[in-house]
């Protein structure tokens, strides 16, 4: 059974006669009633009684009319969508991101990109880098915003930006009287980092490492607005991704940059490469880029 047949079908029903739909579908009537009888044969039954004036439905053909007029109707209806889908009228973009990312990238992109494509929704997923990417390997999500390092050859990774860590500081901290600030500054201190799992939390435990500094866990949360809390409320200091820093009013954490070497980390968009992005994720990827102010480059 063939979609053109059905249509066929459905056209001669309204028009009662076999010329008429044939005119209707832009085919010769010989054509159309071959493609007729061929539904009929695959169906063993007749759908028409045919004479001289006019066409008429057998019993069989008007129960089958329904449901051959219910199945164009989704036919065109998926294809409309598909259609709107692809000109970005509507449909839905989900995209995974870190914690430390999403509230400080992904607010500004969608309010511009929602003034373009207002009838596209997005669906925003945080998580840890391991979660992330088992919701890409089941494709849940589009597209993840997340920190390398990531080694998966099945990923294909774009880099989006690097941006420095910095050292944040309660108010009256005595680093806060030094110009420059040293690795080695930190050792004994109290530090506050992500809870394990989160992978800021170790790109700071392995700057400290790399250069031998042995400061003091002191707290460990799953959120970056907490660990700034914390540095404000005098219990210890962290590193701070540079896009998380509060604006330095009286009364919160003063930040300085650390001696060269400086920590930094580099934020990367992440799908499987058997999956293309949708034009719509597509789409949202480059808002992302360009308001983070550099191309990006995959590897």
């Amino acid at each position: 059974m063939e979609m053109h047949q059905l249509r066929y079908m459905v056209a001669v029903a309204r028009t009662g006669n076999f010329s008429r739909a044939a005119e209707q579908c832009h085919v010769s009537q010989p054509s159309l009633s071959q493609q007729v009888q061929k539904l009929e044969q695959e169906l063993g039954e007749r759908l028409f009684d045919r004479m001289k004036r006019a066409t008429k439905l057998t019993a069989h053909g008007a129960a089958f009319l329904p449901r051959a007029e219910r199945i164009l109707e989704e036919v065109d209806a998926a294809k409309r969508e598909a259609s709107d889908a692809h000109n970005l009228m509507r449909g839905t973009i989900t995209i995974g991101a870190l914690p430390t990312i999403a509230p400080y990238i992904l607010p500004g992109a969608m309010v511009e990109f929602t003034r373009k494509y207002p009838g596209v929704e997005i669906v925003v997923q945080e998580d840890t880098t391991a979660q992330l990417l088992k919701h890409l390997a089941v494709c849940e999500i589009d597209f993840a915003l997340a920190s390398e390092p990531i080694h998966d050859p099945r990923l294909e990774v774009r880099e989006l930006m690097e941006e420095e860590l910095l050292l944040a500081l309660p108010p009256g901290h005595r680093l806060t009287r030094k110009r420059t600030v040293k690795a080695s500054d930190l050792e004994r201190e109290r530090l506050i980092v992500m809870k394990e799992g989160h992978c800021l939390g170790e790109q700071v435990l392995r700057f400290c490492d790399r250069r031998e500094v042995r400061p003091q866990i002191s707290f460990r949360s799953a959120q970056m607005e907490t660990v700034q809390a914390l540095v404000q409320a005098g219990l210890g200091l962290s590193l701070i991704p540079a896009m998380a820093r509060r604006a330095n009013r009286k009364g919160l954490a003063t930040f300085r940059s650390l001696q060269s070497p400086r920590p930094k980390r580099k934020i990367v968009a992440v799908w499987p490469r058997q999956h293309a992005l949708s034009r719509g994720a597509s789409e949202f990827l480059k808002v992302i880029s360009a308001r983070l102010g550099r191309p990006s480059q995959r590897r």
